[in-house]
Order: C-alpha cells, then structure tokens, then sequence
C-alpha cells in the first residue's frame, strides 16, 4: 500500500460496524469507532428513529444531540421486528467486523439475532454489548438507563452538597463512560482478530471470548477509585463534598470579583506553599502543621475562606495570571460561550463548525471536535449525524446488491410482513 495513502487513511479504515443502538451508549462507542474511520452503519426504526432524535429538541425534526453523538455514520432504515428486516441485518453481518447493540438482554435472541445466528454467518463477527446490568447475573433483565447505573456504581451518592439530596453531573455520563469501554472492548477483539490470523499455532479465542460485554453500573464503579476498598479495608463511607474531594485540600472552586469562578487545586504540598505565598498568606504556607495533604483536609474551611477572600477581591483573569506567575494548577469555570471563545480549543481544532438544520435558519453551528488528537490538532468531522435513512438504499445496494425494485418493496410499509 502506497505510503502517503497510509498517512492520510485514518486508524480504522476498512473496518465496518453495524449499530444496532438507541439513545447515547452504544451510539457513543459507534461514534468513537467512527471518528477515527470506521464505517458505521447505524440501523433505525423507520419512521421514528433513535429515540435521541427528539431529545433536547429545540426546533425542527432532529436534535443537536443526535447530531453530535451520531456523526460520521450512515443511517439505514429497518423494521428489526419484521422477518425481511432481520434477513437484510443478517445480510449485512457477513460484511461487517463488529456489531454494536445496547438492547436489554435477550431481546435481539428474541428476534432472531442474537449472537448465535450472528456468528453462523459471521464467525469472526466481535459483538459488543452493553446493558444496565451485564448479559449475566441476576439483575440481568432489568433495564436502566444512566441514572440508575450512576446510582448502583456508586458514584450518584458522592455528587453534590453534603447537607442536600445528591446531584448529577450534567451530563449522561454513565451512558459515555459505558460507550468509551464498548470502543475499547471492541479494538481490543478487533487487534486480537488480527494476531489469531497472523499466528496460526495460537489458538483463537472461542466465540463466546469475542463477546465485549459492558454493563453501565460497571462501567461507573470502575471511575470511583478507591470507593470500595477504603470502605472494606478501613470501614470508610465516603461522602458528598460539593466541589472539594474527600481527603484533598485545598482543591475547590473559588468565586471572583466580577461574578465568574475558578477552580484552584493546591493540594500538593509544594504547590500547597506556593499557592498561600501568591494568596498573601505566607505564615500557612510555612505552618508545620499543614505540611501534608491529610493535615490540610482537617483544617480544610480555614483554607477556603483564606483563598476564596482572596479571589473574590479580583478578577478571573486577575487570579489565574496570578497563580499562573506562581506555578499552581488552577482554571476557569468555563460555560459554553467561553470554550466557543477559547484560544486553546480553537488552536486544536476542538469546536469544529459545520452546516446544519437547526429548525430555524440554515446557519453553522459548533461541535466538540473529535477526541484523542493524533497529530497536531483534532481530525476533521467528516459529517454530522445522518437525516433518518439517508444512506438506506446506498447502504442496501452497494453491500447486498438490491434491485432499485427489492429496495421499494422493502421500504414500503405494506409489503413488509
């Protein structure tokens, strides 16, 4: 292969996934997949859709959100329910690499699809799964969205203020952190795909092996650190604590003169004294007393009074020039509006604006760009998420060869049964 071919071909080129997924995670892991080159077709019910379509709608037929977590693939339109739509998906299997689903257990081996009948016509197909519990166990028929899972993870009950019910973090963030590990899982087989071909004294994993299977309370319990050890080990519980960490001081948001915020964290000890010097508060950062981080969790308000007087006797560009000059890690609060500004995002390539129909005036809108940077800056969105069956007969024709007469008779609504 010609070498500036390889140069400009993203890492995924040639592979095909089919997405059979709803609402944000295993979308989320069709999106990873495509980004970095995937061809991602994803299968939508006719005329409804995902789900995500109406979520957030401001205006017009499809919401922003379906836009961003559903760019870069195709959209084909099938009824998984009806006998001609199961056949056309397990058509399209025998050309795919990966198959992405997050239906609750059992439902795809209701309709004939699960990964039996998958791998009779695909045996080297890696099925990625996920669901609110695991394809196992005994809460593996129940169903879940993000809610429940950041609640059964463990992470829900240390979100938010101590002496109120606890919070959210603003975003589906159980459904993303399930959706990062389904693309991991998946690469993974994938590379494994490729040594069991390459070394054929190795024996290759059985199909039950290349099954990915992502539970999204697992998924969460997996980001809470030492949540569950601390509590075996030292009958720990740990509690909300607003925006400080337990056990870590001073890391907190501080409030400025001009109505903004910044989050300072000042909990090594050697940013510790460098951060009282630059606050005015010299005589702490020398008190033995506060010396290691746990010594400083004890007189935790002290410290945030002492800093927060401080900030908000100036401006956020006032103190993070300023804690800037003395080497302490601290940041903006930023809202929308200032990451769409900021020059830091924009130099990477981070809000990347494309044509889109808002519902309102055609205009250009601001997407978060793709994610990691491999170069220098974020690789372009190749396009955002797909109109509903944009690429159905495309998808149909090219991959299986159907007729322009085969694809009328299976779009229309009276001839599928």
């Amino acid at each position: 292969m010609d070498t500036a071919d390889d140069d400009i071909r993203p890492p995924l080129h040639g592979i095909r996934v089919l997405e059979l997924g709803n609402y944000i995670a295993a979308p989320t892991a069709g999106r990873l997949l495509a980004d970095f080159g995937a061809e991602v077709i994803k299968v939508e019910r006719p005329d409804t859709g995902d789900e995500l379509r109406t979520w957030r709608l401001h205006a017009g037929t499809t919401s922003l959100l379906y836009r961003a977590v559903n760019r870069n693939k195709k959209s084909i339109a099938l009824d998984l329910r009806t006998a001609p739509g199961r056949r056309i998906v397990l058509d399209l299997v025998r050309h795919c690499d990966v198959v992405l689903e997050n239906f609750r257990p059992g439902t795809l081996e209701r309709w004939g699809l699960g990964p039996d009948a998958l791998r009779e016509v695909n045996p080297e197909l890696v099925l990625t799964r996920i669901s609110a519990f695991g394809q196992t166990g005994p809460l593996r028929d129940r169903p879940g969205f993000a809610a429940v899972a950041e609640a059964v993870g463990g992470l829900r009950e240390l979100v938010g203020e101590p002496d109120r019910p606890p919070s959210r973090v603003g975003v589906s963030i159980g459904d993303t952190l399930a959706g990062l590990y389904a693309a991991l899982g998946t690469l993974m087989h994938l590379f494994r795909r490729e040594i069991d071909r390459t070394s054929p004294t190795k024996p290759p994993l059985s199909p039950e092996l290349r099954t990915v299977d992502v539970a999204l309370n697992e998924a969460v319990l997996s980001v809470t650190e030492s949540l569950v050890p601390d509590h075996l080990a030292y009958g720990e519980r740990r509690t909300r604590t607003g925006g400080r960490i337990e056990g870590i001081a001073p890391s907190n948001a501080y409030p400025c003169r001009d109505g903004t915020s910044v989050v300072i964290a000042g909990n090594g000890d050697g940013v510790f004294r460098r951060l009282m010097r630059a606050v005015g508060w010299p005589d702490l950062a020398e008190d033995p007393a506060l010396r290691t981080n746990a010594d400083r969790w004890k007189r935790r308000d002290e410290l945030d009074a002492a800093i927060g007087a401080w900030t908000v006797a100036r401006s956020r560009a006032e103190v993070l020039d300023r804690l800037e000059e003395a080497a302490v890690p601290a940041g903006p609060i930023f809202t929308a509006a200032d990451i769409c500004a900021d020059e830091q995002y924009r130099h990477r390539n981070m809000i990347q604006y494309l044509p889109v129909d808002t519902g309102r005036e055609p205009q250009e809108v601001g997407f978060p760009g793709i994610v990691p940077v491999l170069g220098r800056a974020s690789a372009p969105i190749r396009h955002l998420g797909p109109d509903l069956g944009q690429h159905t007969h495309e998808v149909l024709s090219e991959l299986l060869g159907l007729s322009a007469d085969e694809l009328s008779a299976l779009t229309d609504p009276q001839a599928v049964s």
